[in-house]
């Protein structure tokens, strides 16, 4: 039998012509090199630093402080990382699809406010929530006094454990799942699911053969996003005392005092991430659901009776009584005990530094944005296109591992630059880069780029590009038409995309932590070192100013969906 070597033909012919599209845009780039894209090149390269310095110090290989890990911790650095990601994401699945479709396709009483409410639960840091469970389970907290109320005795009741770290994420991240699938339940025919009931399907045949199928891809990407969070988790795991590897990379860098076993650390987690990005792209690429309907009727909210609405009503109750409004009323009852220790001038600086790094990390974000976007509208060349989405990749990125990547070149850089500085100019200098604001706030631009990047990205296409034509012919050359024309027509985005940075640098607290200058403090780092310093009651206060200022944005989404579903 002769063998055939078709296969082979084949994928000679694919790499050829993979290669002649490669050489024909890189041809079309160099022609049209313009000072945009080098602009462009240039924040890409800065987003791409904390990567490549990762795949780049793997080369040196695991020094023994790894080896020792290996040995010892690591198992359990996997065991509970799985385990907590699949704890949260079974029981953040079951909160968020639940709550999404009892609130898109039934009326029931306060269903209006659930809409918007269930939202809520994101604007808690989960160490936040981790501080505040670990007070009301406290002897003297509102568990514990309210079993003794019912059983007439006290009940151990231990949540600083693995099992309370996935009952915390789980309902402070179910909303991610909440809002996609929602998003997606609503915009679903009614015509599709009418048709399954003329055809004798029950209400929980139509449910699970018809609805839940067709929302799949987006639940799995909301599902993505709430395991992300779970893999970038510093605070709860820390505080909770369960070993993670955003913990070990903290134990290995601070404690052990080994770069490169930190790296290795940030390495394995590295492909936690990229394995979770696989899934969902590789997922999302299978999938294809139509429901044949060019023009899909809205659904009509099914009317609820009896005891269904005091279920339902229960049902979405449970996870906004649990994410929310419980630690918000123990973080209101303990702030109105320490509100005259706490408030004075260094709590004033506190919040001056907290403030002035978060309006100081959205201009940053902002402004690359801005103009990797407009980059990418002058020259939409494959290589452009492939740069923009690769440079919003940094905020699947755990903080952790953006600091290691972050801190190896500048430590590299200042043992440059500090001892020519000292030949030049025969005064010593200290470190110029590491330990200092410059370094926070470029590895806040690496993390939440993406974050300004989506609603600045979808202003410019509601613009389109009849504009610049227009501008173009009349004179205008490309800064003059973004200047005068664009940025007043996206303002609304530009304000979105800065007051999500805002909230969420306010937030972070993993990079700030090993980041920051010394004896520099933010709310969110100062709340964590109160808790930890055994005073939770006092680090009320700032939590509430983070949960004050997260709130915001949630109100902005809500109303944002709320106008497109009217639409």
């Amino acid at each position: 039998m002769k063998p055939s070597f078709s296969w082979m033909k084949s994928g000679g012919n694919n790499i050829t012509g993979l290669l002649t599209i490669l050489s024909n845009n890189l041809y079309k780039l160099r022609r049209s090199f313009t000072i945009w894209m080098a602009f462009a090149l240039l924040i890409v390269l800065l987003i791409a630093t904390p990567i490549l310095t990762i795949a780049v110090s793997i080369l040196e290989g695991p020094g023994e402080t790894m080896q020792h890990l290996s040995t010892t911790v690591l198992k359990d650095y996997i065991v509970n990382s799985v385990a907590i990601m699949v704890g949260t994401g079974l029981l953040s699945l079951l909160l968020g699809i639940s709550t999404a479709w009892f609130v898109s396709t039934c009326q029931f009483p306060g269903k209006k406010i659930f809409e918007w409410a269930l939202i809520l639960p994101l604007a808690i840091p989960t160490y936040i929530i981790a501080i505040t469970y670990a007070g009301i389970a406290d002897f003297t907290g509102f568990f514990q006094t309210s079993l003794k109320a019912i059983t007439g005795s006290y009940v151990s009741i231990d949540v600083m454990n693995i099992y309370g770290v996935i009952w915390i994420m789980s309902f402070v991240l179910y909303p991610y799942i909440y809002l996609i699938a929602r998003a997606s339940f609503t915009s679903q025919s009614r015509t599709i699911l009418e048709s399954g009931r003329m055809l004798g399907a029950g209400s929980y045949a139509t449910f699970f053969k018809l609805a839940l199928p067709v929302t799949r891809p987006a639940i799995i990407g909301g599902l993505t996003l709430v395991l992300m969070e779970v893999l970038n988790d510093y605070g709860a795991v820390k505080y909770f005392g369960v070993s993670t590897f955003t913990t070990g990379i903290f134990r290995a860098w601070l404690s052990l005092g080994d770069f490169n076993a930190a790296v290795y650390l940030s390495a394995i987690l590295m492909l936690f991430i990229l394995t979770l990005i696989l899934l969902e792209r590789y997922q999302r690429g299978q999938a294809k659901y139509d429901d044949g309907n060019a023009t899909p009727k809205p659904l009509r909210p099914y009317q609820l009776k009896g005891w269904q609405k005091t279920v339902v009503f229960v049902i979405c109750f449970t996870p906004l009584f649990f994410g929310f409004l419980l630690p918000l009323i123990q973080l209101f009852v303990w702030a109105t005990s320490t509100f005259s220790s706490v408030i004075n001038w260094q709590f004033l600086q506190l919040i001056i530094n907290s403030f002035s790094l978060a309006v100081a990390a959205s201009v940053i974000c902002l402004l690359a944005a801005t103009v990797l976007i407009y980059s990418v509208k002058l020259n939409q060349s494959l290589a452009m296109k492939t740069l923009a989405r690769f440079s919003v990749l940094g905020y699947s990125i755990p903080g952790a591992v953006i600091a290691v990547g972050v801190m190896v070149p500048l430590l590299f850089l200042d043992k440059s630059l500090v001892p020519l500085l000292e030949d030049l100019t025969g005064s010593a200098y200290g470190l110029l880069l590491t330990g200092t604001s410059f370094a926070l706030l470029f590895a806040y631009l690496v993390r939440f780029l993406a974050v300004a990047y989506n609603p600045i990205d979808a202003g410019f296409k509601k613009v389109g590009n009849s504009v610049d034509e227009a501008s173009r012919s009349l004179g205008a050359g490309p800064f003059k038409t973004l200047t005068k024309i664009h940025l007043p027509l996206i303002k609304g985005a530009l304000l979105s995309g800065a007051l999500l940075v805002f909230v969420d640098v306010l937030k972070e607290l993993p990079l700030t932590l090993i980041l920051r200058p010394f004896n520099f403090n933010t709310l969110a780092t100062k709340t964590f070192e109160l808790a930890g310093d055994e005073m939770i009651a006092e680090s009320a206060i700032p939590a509430l100013i983070i949960i004050a200022t997260g709130v915001v944005p949630i109100i902005i989404l809500s109303n944002l969906i709320s106008g497109g579903t009217k639409k």
